[in-house]
Formats: C-alpha cells, structure tokens, sequence
C-alpha cells in the first residue's frame, strides 16, 4: 500500500520538524514545506524514509493556495495538512507595530485559513482528511505580550469551527492543536529557558515530541471535528500576566 501523506508548513526546524520526524516515523510520506530554510529541509528529507521538500512564501496567500492545488492534483492519499509555520515577533499592546501585525495575520491565520480550504475542497484522502490547526495555549491564558501574535492566533483558532461546520465534508476533521512554551525563543538564555518552560501546573517541560505525538493521534479523527487539544502540561489553565519569556526574567519560579 502506498503511504499516506502528510503536508506540514513550517517543517524545516523546530515544531514543525519534530512533526515531520514523527510522521516519518509513523510510516507517512512527509511533505516538508520551508520558507528560507532550503539546507534544513532537505537535510530533514534526507534523513527520513519517505519525503520530499515544497518551497513557498506564507506572506503570499495566492502562492500557498496554488501549492496546496499542485499537490493535491498529485498525491492520491493526501490525509493530513499540519498548519505549523508561524512567526513571534513582538509588538506591544499600547503600540501596535502596522508591518508586524500584517505579516503575523497573513502567515499565523489568513493563509492558513485559506490552505485549509483549498485542501478541503480539492484533496484525495482515503478515509477522510484532516487539517491541523496549531494555535497557542495563550488562547485560554491570554496576556498582553507579542500582541500581534496573539490576535493573530486567536483569528486561527476562530476560523476552525467554522471550518469545520461549513467546509469539511462528512469524514473529514478540522482540528486546533494548541502548545504551550515548548523551544527557546529569541534571546533567552538557559537559565531562563529552564525556568519559563517549567512555569505551568505540572512544573515540567513540554516536548516538540509530544506536540508530534498529538498530531498523530489528531491524524486517526478520533475527536470531533472542530474541537481543540491542548499540549502545554496545563499551562493554559493557569492565570499569567504577561509572557513566560518574561515572567521569568522578572523572578518567577515554578
């Protein structure tokens, strides 16, 4: 039997690269989209059973949805779609950067969104199709930091049970996938990273692994379509008033 595929956006490092490991893994052909990073995609393709690499701009809705086209035109059991690319760039809440937060709409929702529905409309899936949505445990912890991020995330996270009711077929799945503080970010240091990925009720660190593993069992359509799993060691039923990039450079401890 040929092997199932999988598009992942975003897939030449960090997150979006522990889901393409994970799907290699599972036995899926990966489909490793990148933006600049051509070396690390390729070497990651390389280095799993079955892959290949897709170049594509996010900023550039059109380019994105003609992409999703061209595969789907291609690959005759295209099952899932992982929407992991997106960028954190901070801006404040009292001062909202215009070229920030258009660039952070445009690749953390509005292309996603759009990918989505070209992929629901014109993809072969054996079993149904399922587009992963991932979005941020700031989604129910919110705080005023990275805000253009944050508003961007929230529109994603919108957009999915809409997605869901009016765009998805009987058998298919639209799903958010939400982490929390899982990688370095910025200028962090170790000892902060240490403490900031700690900062949540369990007091211990989430892994890039664990956010594949979710994506795979999200792969199987075993919850309702349009719901939401969270994968951040409940951060996201914590109360935090700003970032844990700097609640921990402020002195909190886990």
């Amino acid at each position: 039997m040929p092997r199932p595929a999988v598009l992942i956006t975003g897939a030449a490092k960090r997150i979006g690269a522990a889901i393409a490991r994970g799907f290699g893994e599972a036995g899926w052909h990966v489909v490793i989209h990148y933006g600049s990073s051509a070396h690390e995609a390729e070497a990651l393709a390389d280095a799993l059973p079955s892959a290949e690499t897709i170049h594509c701009d996010l900023a550039d809705g059109d380019a994105a949805v003609k992409m999703v086209e061209t595969l789907a035109a291609r690959l005759d059991d295209w099952r899932v779609l992982v929407n992991s690319a997106a960028i954190f760039q901070p801006d404040a809440v009292t001062a909202l950067d215009p070229q920030t937060y258009d660039r952070s709409m445009a690749i953390n929702a509005k292309t996603p969104m759009r990918m989505t529905q070209a992929y629901l409309s014109s993809a072969r899936a054996r079993g149904g199709r399922r587009a992963i949505q991932l979005t941020d445990q700031k989604l129910e912890n919110p705080n005023p930091d990275f805000f253009s991020y944050s508003v961007s995330k929230h529109a994603a996270a919108g957009a999915i049970p809409l997605l869901a009711m009016g765009a998805a077929g009987p058998e298919d799945r639209v799903y958010g996938l939400a982490p929390g503080a899982i990688l370095p970010s910025h200028d962090q240091s170790a000892e902060e990273i240490e403490i900031s990925h700690r900062l949540n009720l369990l007091k211990r660190k989430t892994g890039a692994d664990e956010i594949a593993a979710a994506c795979l069992f999200l792969a199987g359509g075993h919850l309702a379509s349009g719901e939401t799993l969270f994968v951040d060691s409940g951060q996201h039923l914590l109360s935090q008033p700003r970032d844990v990039i700097y609640l921990a450079r402020e002195g909190a401890r886990p």
